[in-house]
């Protein structure tokens, strides 16, 4: 849908276009000021604080691991943002974010190593069709010791090294998103699925879970190192609008 013919829709009733999807109407219509979360999805890192040039967050403000702000408004200026452990102030790491209307930014503090924590930055634009009643669906692979891996979401039971089985996601290398900051996220029907992480093109599982979620949800799955089995990987989950990283069950 071409920018113009947003533009149009934007002046057409509410009340009309609340028949034609979810209720993130202005989003989808380019309208609504651009928005930024933040996650700490680093299990060694201190308690964190965002700051945007140098103003402290107060939704994210001293987290712990496993924290996810919802998104929360900001303008569209360009500014700095930074990651800062919240005792020493020390700098963890710094995005430059450059908002537009519509659009959704995704801050996330994850582990470059054992010792060490780095931040990075996605960007949706959020280009969510009208009609639709799907929901959002992006992996960020946190996960160091994982390399490049596919997400699959498929019916419990499916044998995903089966012939015709592929990622809903695929190729999400360490340290990004799959799809690529930048662009949509996947969208998928509302269900209860069996999720599987594997090494790209591979089909070696990783970790197996289950995953379920209603109508034009947000969904944010994050791959990070499982402290409990070196060199393997576990998935967390963010659903906006609730609280925190949730641990995805494992099957």
């Amino acid at each position: 849908m071409n920018h113009s013919f947003k533009l149009l829709l934007a002046c057409v009733p509410v009340v009309w276009l609340s028949a034609c999807g979810g209720g993130d109407l202005q989003d989808r219509l380019d309208v609504a000021d651009p928005a930024v979360r933040f996650v700490n999805a680093s299990a060694t890192a201190p308690n964190l604080t965002l700051y945007r040039s140098a103003v402290a967050q107060s939704d994210a403000t001293n987290v712990t691991y496993k924290f996810a702000s919802d998104y929360f408004d900001v303008d569209t200026s360009m500014a700095d943002w930074s990651v800062k452990a919240a005792a020493s102030g020390s700098t963890i790491g710094t995005v430059s974010i450059d908002p537009t209307r519509g659009s959704k930014y995704t801050i996330v503090a994850l582990p470059l190593s054992a010792t060490e924590t780095g931040v990075y930055v996605i960007g949706d634009p959020y280009n969510k069709p009208l009609g639709s009643n799907s929901t959002r669906l992006r992996v960020m692979n946190a996960s160091f010791n994982a390399s490049n891996i596919d997400l699959y979401m498929n019916a419990f039971g499916t044998d995903i090294a089966a012939a015709g089985v592929n990622p809903i996601i695929a190729a999400t290398a360490y340290r990004t998103s799959g799809p690529a900051s930048g662009s949509d996220s996947a969208d998928i029907p509302a269900g209860t699925y069996q999720l599987t992480i594997t090494s790209a093109t591979t089909k070696t599982v990783l970790f197996k879970g289950q995953l379920g979620f209603g109508d034009n949800k947000d969904i944010l799955v994050v791959v990070v190192p499982d402290p409990a089995v070196p060199g393997a990987s576990q998935a967390l989950f963010k659903v906006e609008g609730t609280a925190g990283l949730i641990q995805v069950p494992a099957i």
